[in-house]
């Protein structure tokens, strides 16, 4: 259950942030009523470790400025993050909360001392006298670099969440949970780092990160045509007011999503093996990648089933006196994990 004003969605992500603000009215309708993007400079953050927090900072600045909600949800992601789907005997939360530090110790590959630490139960089957319980970690030297950008920046950070949740808190708002006996997949592929969530019985089954992005793109038209990594960028994006874009591109570009559809394959191949559950129905993609056709096709093609791009406005509308339609629509396949986050509200309770 969740209650008070929503929070501002930051997505801080590695070459870019990107920022959602939500206004709830009557009949739960949502309006986005400010959306912002602001791009980082190459190298700021490495491997999820910030590396120019001036730079961030200075993001920040810009997006915030004259804004008077300040009070904000983050994201964190990369190897910083454990998700595990963990049995255990059915009991109550309160035993749940004296025994979870021990499971924890058996699933986390880091001191305990060293992460927060949160849990949530999923499901509970009691003709087996079990239930599935759903563990996250995330370091905290992550977690206060995190907090410390935003505090710098004058922010007030109310929640932490993690990237495959913010995604699907978007997707179940727009789609609806799946029905009971259907498996979906949600795909962010960011520009370092893709995320797989897969979705089934209503709930989180398996979560898998993939070092491989939009930026592995970009490298690559960089390399084979000995170009700066901007106009890389540019062709990858299909010129960007740049000209004709290069006749090679298109086939670098096949190549590399070639390489990361099969990773995702294999991914999906993985649960199925191991997860006894029926057919992904469907996958769903979000992240900037996603804009780019081949990889939509590409999957597709490897997994041997239906793609699409999430569409954010089946959360929201836009008010067009403080958001451009047109900016944001630009953008909007790299809005779902901000948007997420906006959805997330200052008081909320977890039953």
């Amino acid at each position: 259950m969740s209650e008070g004003k929503n929070l501002v969605g930051v997505d801080i992500g590695s070459s870019s942030i990107k920022l959602c603000e939500i206004k709830e009215g009557r009949g739960g309708k949502r309006t986005l009523s400010r959306f912002g993007y602001h791009p980082l400079p190459s190298q700021t953050i490495v491997d999820g470790h910030v590396i120019n927090s001036g730079a961030v900072v200075e993001g920040l600045d810009k997006l915030f400025h004259k804004q008077k909600n300040r009070d904000v949800a983050l994201r964190v992601s990369g190897h910083s993050v454990i998700i595990k789907k963990i049995t255990m005997p059915l009991m109550t939360p309160a035993e749940l909360r004296e025994q979870i530090n021990w499971e924890a110790e058996q699933h986390i590959p880091f001191d305990l001392a060293e992460v927060e630490m949160d849990w949530q139960i999923l499901q509970q089957r009691q003709e087996q006298r079990q239930m599935d319980v759903l563990l996250v970690a995330a370091k905290k030297e992550e977690v206060n670099d995190l907090t410390n950008l935003a505090v710098e920046a004058k922010l007030k950070p109310k929640v932490i969440d993690l990237d495959a949740f913010t995604v699907q808190n978007t997707f179940e708002m727009g789609y609806g949970l799946p029905a009971m006996g259907t498996t979906v997949a949600l795909l962010h592929v960011g520009a370092s780092l893709t995320t797989l969530n897969i979705l089934s019985q209503g709930t989180t089954a398996f979560t898998r990160d993939i070092a491989n992005g939009g930026n592995t793109i970009t490298e690559e038209i960089q390399r084979n045509l000995g170009i700066s990594a901007e106009e890389a960028e540019a062709y990858k994006c299909g010129g960007d007011g740049r000209g004709l874009v290069p006749r090679e591109v298109p086939d670098i570009v096949q190549q590399v999503v070639e390489q990361l559809a099969g990773e995702i394959q294999r991914s999906l191949d993985f649960y199925l093996a191991t997860s006894g559950e029926g057919e992904v129905s469907k996958v769903y993609v979000s992240g900037g990648t996603a804009n780019i056709r081949a990889l939509i096709d590409a999957i597709e093609k490897r997994a041997r089933v239906q793609a699409e791009v999430i569409d954010p406005l089946r959360v929201v509308s836009i008010d067009p006196k403080t958001v451009d339609p047109a900016i944001f629509q630009a953008r909007a396949a790299q809005s779902p994990v901000a948007l997420g986050l906006a959805l997330r509200k200052d008081r909320e309770k977890t039953q």
